[in-house]
């Protein structure tokens, strides 16, 4: 299985080696070899290329079918570069990465606001009201006086359905549940276009059960009753608040596994940022990076037929709920071991 790693800002030069090196040891305990493809992008490539996406990192993850993103940090790129899409929105764009998959569970051994969460957010990435996303040419945000700003949001039935099927897949692996989450009360043509889409999906999947909730209840209705809940799917800017919603619930964004993927191509990069507060520090916590890398596999299991990744990331989370449980973390779940000294505790246990 051959996998991109990009380091990419801030942390992730410390917590994308952790994960690769726990994911490589799952992977030889079950007999599948993985051979890492090392590519540049951020702050590195500005310094080594002049572009934080060089043409040569882009080429190589033509010939992949998935690989690791560490996180970037354009924020504090040279002025040039501001205002640019950003490394991993270039990415997402370039290899049409539609579904945003982010699950949130409780970890035993991390206090949780929601003890008993165990949800999958499966998010339309390609659409919605992100002005990156809406347009052929130019920005779905602009302003026809200084003093008015006006956004384009762009739903379809095409992407509204591609996602759905994404979902109930997903649900029928887990416990057969999805919840559709819209705001037809109000956004009547362009969230209720995606609520009747998806429920017409639904009638492929007779075995799941489905129902339907507005984004403003359903944020209550997760900090009320999270347990009550399994697959959420939804639009692009509601998925976005949701899944961060449901990753503090479940503990931490710390902890917030993510993969971008396609039908034929697939990303795991973690929901939280580059963090260079404490970049270089070994403070970084690595466990959603670590997830990410676990849903990788699966992914990558799942498109190939071959059970050997969806084994090592069984051993992966394993590994990675039994160190937390035995109180083995990070500073910023109450822990004192650094980012290297969990990624061993963590390796230790597969095999």
């Amino acid at each position: 299985m051959r996998i991109g790693v990009i380091d990419g800002d801030g942390i992730g030069p410390e917590i994308v080696p952790v994960a690769l090196s726990i994911a490589t040891a799952a992977a030889d305990t079950v007999g599948l070899t993985l051979e890492p493809v090392p590519l540049t992008m951020g702050r590195t490539a500005i310094d080594d290329h002049g572009d934080p996406l060089p043409e040569e990192t882009l080429t190589a993850l033509d010939g992949l079918d998935c690989w690791i993103l560490g996180p970037h940090d354009s924020a504090g790129y040279p002025t040039e570069f501001r205002g640019h899409l950003t490394p991993g929105a270039v990415i997402r764009k370039r290899y049409g990465l539609y579904a945003n998959l982010r699950p949130a569970r409780a970890y035993p051994g991390v206090p949780a606001t929601a003890p008993d969460i165990d949800v999958l957010v499966v998010r339309e990435n390609s659409e919605g009201l992100y002005a990156d996303r809406n347009m052929a040419v130019g920005s779905g945000e602009f302003m026809p006086t200084p003093d008015v700003a006006l956004a384009v949001g762009l739903i379809t039935r095409a992407a509204s359905e591609r996602i759905a099927r994404v979902a109930f897949e997903r649900a029928r692996r887990r416990r057969k549940h999805v919840t559709v989450v819209h705001k037809a009360n109000v956004l009547t043509l362009t969230t209720g276009l995606f609520r009747d889409a998806c429920l017409d999906v639904a009638r492929d999947y007779p075995d799941v059960v489905v129902d339907e909730q507005h984004v403003d209840a359903m944020a209550a209705l997760l900090v009320r009753r999270p347990g009550d809940f399994d697959v959420i799917v939804t639009e692009n800017l509601f998925g976005d608040i949701l899944s961060d919603l449901t990753a503090e619930l479940a503990g931490s964004l710390g902890l917030a596994a993510s993969i971008n993927a396609s039908d034929g191509q697939a990303m795991a990069q973690a929901a939280h940022g580059a963090a260079p507060d404490i970049a270089g520090r070994d403070r970084a916590n690595p466990v959603a990076l670590i997830e990410s890398t676990a849903m990788l596999l699966d992914w990558w299991s799942q498109r190939e037929g071959d059970e050997r990744g969806t084994a090592a990331a069984g051993l992966i989370r394993g590994a990675v709920a039994a160190t937390l449980a035995d109180g083995r973390a990070t500073p910023d779940l109450g822990g004192t071991l650094g980012t290297v000294a969990f990624g061993t505790a963590v390796r230790g246990r597969i095999g």
